[in-house]
Parts: C-alpha cells; structure tokens; sequence
C-alpha cells in the first residue's frame, strides 16, 4: 500500500464508518495522546520500566498503527499529499545531512 492509497484508504473508512473527521485541533490532541501511549510501550520494552499488568494488551506494532492513523487523518484534513510532503522531506535531509552523519564521531 502506498502513503497515497493509505490516505485514501483512511478518508473512505471515516466517511463510511466515522461519520465525519474530528476537528484538526482534536486529531492534533489524539495524536498526542497516541504518540505517548506508544512511547509508553516503546519505554516499557527497550527501556528499563517494567510492564504493569494493564500494559500487557498493548502491542507496539498496533500503537504505531494508531500514530499513522491519526497523522493521516491530520494530513487528509489540512489538504497535505504525505507523499508529496514525505519525499521533499527526504530531499531536504539529504541536501541538509549528506555528509553530517557519516562524519559524526559519535555515530561510529
């Protein structure tokens, strides 16, 4: 799947299934929330806090999901192609960071 058919894919679902978008400033506090439900797995895994009995159900691959979900919804809300945008990004890193990384001492 590509980000566009993803795009696409979560723009049918909420029209079929979600009634209509949540406003951009909801979405923006859902995905807020979302991003630190997955730092909690993400910290509870690879950091040093334990897992508590109500973080057993989580999964980190469906915390992920949720992150994308709310991002794309954003993205469909405010009119921005996340392909377009996504591979500008890239092309400004790669501009920006060409050597930066390979070069950094810490990094090796």
């Amino acid at each position: 799947m590509t980000i566009k058919e993803a795009q696409r894919q979560t723009d049918n679902w909420i029209k079929t299934y979600g009634v209509r978008y949540f406003s951009e400033l909801t979405n923006m506090a859902i995905l807020t929330e979302e991003v630190g439900e997955l730092a909690r797995v993400m910290v509870r895994t690879y950091g040093e806090q334990s897992f508590k009995e109500s973080d057993n159900k989580k999964n980190l691959a469906d915390e992920m999901a949720d992150v994308l979900w709310v991002l794309l919804c954003l993205a469909n809300q405010t009119g921005v192609d996340l392909t377009d945008a996504f591979q500008n990004n890239l092309e400004k890193k790669t501009k920006r960071d060409a050597k930066r990384h390979q070069e950094n001492e810490k990094l090796r």
